[in-house]
């Protein structure tokens, strides 16, 4: 390729696209969460995430045993 070519090349790579504008409003919340679904959300979450994790690690030693 010839120079003039890489030029144009590398220019239309890096000359800003348009991208279009999403069409988002924010409006407030639907209906509010209470402190009793956070608390059981969060409890399903740490369980969900953290009880597979903390089962392995606890029986760690046994999983070491060649049987």
């Amino acid at each position: 390729m010839s120079l003039p070519a890489v030029s144009r090349l590398f220019r239309s790579a890096l000359r800003t696209q348009l991208v279009p504008v999403a069409n988002l409003t924010s409006k407030p919340a639907k209906h509010t969460v209470t402190a009793g679904e956070q608390v059981i959300a969060l409890t399903a979450m740490f369980v969900a995430i953290l009880g597979p994790s903390g089962w392995i690690l606890a029986h760690l030693e046994d999983y070491k045993k060649k049987q």
